[in-house]
């Protein structure tokens, strides 16, 4: 059981960054292999600075096509912190959250485009 009294129904047994190509992969004990890029992470940071304290107030971060990670940090048994190049480091990423993303990041995705083009918003950084 973790910290925040959540057993997780999956627990990664690798996770790796493969810094060319900005993905993380992560490899399940049931033997699926998650690859989510840098920048859905970054957009879908479990952060309060992003996700609000209400769906409601979640944030569409643009300018983010070239983010990079720097540091994944272990927290407890549970969880990574995850730092990226843009200096955003304040999400935790549970086992459960990165299943989820694992699970829904096609509409996520797709949703986050969807919100970028509705407020003239480009995933590329302001020049």
């Amino acid at each position: 059981m973790s910290q925040d009294g959540f057993t997780p129904e999956f627990t990664p047994v690798e996770i790796n960054y493969l810094r060319d190509d900005r993905i993380l992969e992560v490899i399940w004990d049931d033997g699926v292999s998650t690859r989510l890029s840098a920048e859905l992470l970054r957009v879908e940071s479990p952060s309060a600075e992003v996700q609000g304290h209400h769906p409601s107030e979640k944030k569409i971060i643009a300018g983010r096509r070239h983010v990079g990670i720097i540091d994944i940090v272990p927290v407890g048994n549970y969880a990574v912190r995850i730092g990226f190049d843009d200096l955003h480091d304040s999400g935790l990423y549970s086992w459960h959250y990165l299943r989820e993303l694992h699970d829904k990041q096609d509409k996520l995705w797709s949703d986050y485009l969807a919100a970028l083009e509705a407020r003239g918003l480009s995933r590329d950084p302001k020049r």
